[in-house]
């Protein structure tokens, strides 16, 4: 009988066309009064979602932040932070994707402790040890609108960007999960496929990385696989059915689901390469991911095969017992469920050069998801070799 804990936080969610006229309600459930929008700049143009928070908020909208940028840059969350302590907020609301939503978290941290950052990141320590230190101010309630479907709807992780080192500087804090997540049908309807593709496949390759991953048990198995369903059924529709608010919908409870998941498996190397790269490539993660997924299967197939039949069950283009007891044909499968989508096929395709290699592989290196890798990885030549196969 395998040992394992499976604690599973809370979790308030509203789905459907009115979806966003239930955010007064979750407010007034928690006596919040001053309540501020974190959202990046296609939001707050006029006719753009901000307007339809505003009024659904009326007079609990204490401020809106629209300096909301893509990977978090520290500067923005600092920016956040500031708003936040000024209008003597209560409450946070993220509209958009992943970069919103951790901004506002990040910057809830930021302005609850009142140190800089690097004081409160996640470290590693002289023997390698990553601890996170705790965070013991209390923190402002999260109240999240996705307009892509994003794992960061639900995490209590937040990775700030300093643009001056490169470095990703990585904050946790139970206390910033979600108080309630609104899928609501006309936010969704904002964003554009490009976005939706981009984020989904950030969330395919974590599902992926869950699965891979011998931290798991039967229950987050189970929330993991089902998203690879919903996930591997909806990309290659979203270019036909983009105006179908039922698909976008189903890509936001599957990026819901990874993220519930992975909170027991963690991250792996597609992850990593993911958050080494995009930031550098001004392109998203999950282009990045899309492109190392399949060699980081194959890098970990010696440590993971027998692990891959629960990949295999959860791929539609995986059928039969002898894709589901062969690894190789179960990573056949993710490849020709990506071959499906108008994707970068090479890391080269986003700007990366070859003398970047170096700097990325320094990079993944220090990234903490990399402990959670099903293989160990020795050294910066084997990560070298990878990205040089990659490229």
């Amino acid at each position: 009988m395998k040992d394992f804990q499976h604690h599973t936080p809370p979790l308030r969610l509203h789905h459907g066309g009115s979806a966003l006229a239930e955010l007064p309600r979750e407010l007034d459930r928690l006596g919040c009064r001053r309540a501020v929008v974190f959202c990046g700049a296609s939001m707050a143009r006029s006719g753009g979602g901000l307007e339809r928070v505003a009024g659904a908020l009326g007079e609990r909208l204490a401020a809106t932040f629209c300096g909301v940028r893509e990977h978090s840059p520290l500067h923005s969350v600092e920016a956040g932070a500031r708003v936040l302590q000024e209008c003597g907020a209560d409450a946070v609301v993220a509209l958009g994707g992943g970069s919103a939503i951790v901004t506002a978290r990040a910057a809830a941290i930021v302005a609850a402790e009142g140190q800089p950052v690097r004081a409160l990141c996640t470290r590693a320590d002289a023997q390698g040890r990553v601890t996170s230190p705790r965070l013991l101010a209390p923190k402002l309630p999260q109240f999240v609108l996705p307009t892509t479907p994003t794992t960061a709807c639900v995490k209590a992780g937040s990775a700030v960007h300093d643009l001056a080192t490169g470095e990703r500087l990585a904050l946790f804090d139970p206390k910033t999960r979600a108080q309630a997540v609104f899928i609501d049908a006309d936010l969704l309807a904002s964003a554009p496929v490009s976005l939706l593709r981009s984020a989904g496949l950030n969330a395919l390759a974590m599902a992926v990385e869950g699965l891979e991953s011998a931290q798991g048990d039967p229950l987050s198995d189970a929330l993991l696989m089902h998203a690879v369903r919903l996930l591997a059924r909806g990309l290659p529709r979203l270019e036909a059915m983009s105006d179908d608010a039922g698909l976008r919908g189903e890509l936001v409870l599957a990026a819901i689901l990874t993220g519930q998941g992975t909170d027991f498996t963690g991250g792996g190397l597609a992850s990593v390469l993911g958050h080494a790269i995009g930031p550098r490539c001004g392109v998203a993660n999950g282009i990045v991911n899309a492109i190392v997924l399949p060699h980081t299967l194959r890098f970990n197939g010696s440590h993971t095969g027998e692990r891959l039949w629960k990949l295999a069950a959860s791929l539609p283009t995986c059928g039969g017992a002898a894709c589901a007891n062969d690894p190789l044909e179960a990573i056949a499968a993710v490849e020709a469920l990506l071959a499906q989508l108008p994707l970068p096929r090479r890391l080269r395709e986003t700007g990366l050069v070859r003398e970047d290699i170096p700097a990325v592989v320094a990079q993944a290196q220090a990234d903490f998801f990399l402990q959670r890798n099903p293989r160990p990885v020795q050294g910066g030549a084997e990560l070298a070799q990878l990205l040089d196969a990659c490229w």
